[in-house]
């Protein structure tokens, strides 16, 4: 079996062939790797693959533009490090998603569900899903986010998220009833693909909900406080960017 796999991140793919050279579940003869949208639309324009591990955000774009030049009629395992849209989209149809961080019995169980589907496989569903999940990123707005707990999945809504904090290298949402998960992104990108009418980037390491916020307290024309509920692990105190304050307060008010 001929196995392509799209992704741009290094330790990623050693990390899924690593996977993919230990396992029985399918007989692997060849593994072709392609490292951006460009290898992929050149790859697949000439040469086929009886699987493809596809990640959604490559270094040269997105993925899904793939399927703009190249016509793909062969079971599809996306990989994402948590896009809600992804996941909220995929999961309806007969093709599976690898969520990042993932473990080796993750890729099993999708290895399974190929081997389930495989003479059953519809490559229409997969154009369908493909579509959807272009309009939903066009949007640009994420209005739902996706985290792990335990072994599943929870879907978080935006009114139900007191706020984004970074700690070290990782980056954590929680929620107005004081439950606090990892979230898989970064305070930089997660700023833009939030509603800006309701989220806003205080400082380098908070992005609040402005429902969250209980008290504004003006220590100084240069330091003014937000008190959030619930309040920050370990009582830490929030403070508006000196640079941020303006636009800040104009947002309070909007």
């Amino acid at each position: 079996m001929k196995i392509a796999i799209v992704e741009d991140e290094l330790l990623a793919v050693n990390y899924l062939k690593s996977i993919l050279d230990k396992q029985s579940i399918v007989p692997v003869t060849e593994t072709v790797i392609l490292r951006s949208k460009k290898q992929a639309i050149d790859f697949f324009n000439n040469n086929s693959a009886d699987l493809i591990f596809m990640d959604i955000h490559l270094g040269d774009g997105m993925s899904l533009e793939i399927f703009e030049h190249t016509e793909l009629f062969t079971p599809i395992i996306f990989i994402t490090a948590f896009d809600e849209y992804a996941i909220k989209v995929f999961k309806h149809f007969t093709i599976d998603y690898l969520l990042k961080p993932f473990e080796e019995g993750d890729l099993h169980m999708a290895l399974q569900k190929f081997i389930s589907i495989r003479n059953n496989f519809d490559p229409e569903p997969v154009l369908k899903s493909i579509s959807t999940l272009r309009q939903h990123d066009d949007l640009g707005v994420m209005k739902h986010f996706m985290v792990r707990e335990g072994n599943k999945l929870k879907s978080i809504d935006e009114h139900n998220t007191a706020y984004f904090f970074a700690s070290g290298k990782y980056l954590f949402l929680t929620t107005k009833d004081h439950q606090t998960y990892i979230y898989d992104d970064t305070i930089k990108d997660i700023i833009q693909k939030l509603n800006p009418k309701v989220f806003f980037k205080v400082n380098r390491k908070f992005i609040i909900n402005k429902n969250a916020i209980t008290e504004i307290i003006k220590h100084s024309s240069q330091k003014i406080e937000l008190r959030l509920s619930p309040p920050p692990e370990a009582n830490m105190e929030v403070f508006i960017s000196k640079r941020q304050i303006t636009e800040c307060l104009s947002w309070l008010k909007a």
